[in-house]
């Protein structure tokens, strides 16, 4: 199940939720990460949907469903782009992947605000 705001927007098994945001991803991360957002446009031109970027990572990934067609696409343009790559490959979606499409947000964005109490739920007083 996916849980969004409080309200369910997609259930079934990580294999059906995979599924419904497309069959592969590729996935690259820049030698030099001033050239991430070069490979972020290179990638949204042969995708099926916006790339994510994570900066520190220097990754960036995107939904695919031309298989190994769509990777050899991705590395002819990154090349031609002049971008030194250290990884890049052709991988299913992760339970990540799939939350950030069905929501627009990364899953381990801001935590809860505590409650006001100040206590964690579930904690019990010491006393």
């Amino acid at each position: 199940m996916v849980i969004d705001t409080g309200r369910v927007i997609a259930q079934g098994t990580a294999g059906q939720l995979k599924d419904q945001i497309g069959g592969a991803v590729i996935d690259l991360q820049v030698s030099d990460p001033a050239q991430l957002e070069v490979a972020a446009a290179v990638l949204a031109g042969l995708g099926d949907g916006q790339p994510q970027t994570d900066p520190v990572q220097r990754r960036a990934t995107v939904p695919a469903t031309g298989g190994a067609k769509s990777l050899l696409a991705a590395a002819r343009g990154l090349d031609d782009a002049g971008i030194e790559l250290d990884d890049l490959g052709l991988r299913r979606p992760s339970l990540d992947d799939v939350f950030m499409a069905l929501t627009g947000q990364r899953p381990d964005g801001p935590a809860p605000p505590p409650s006001r109490t100040g206590r964690r739920r579930g904690a019990r007083r010491q006393g």
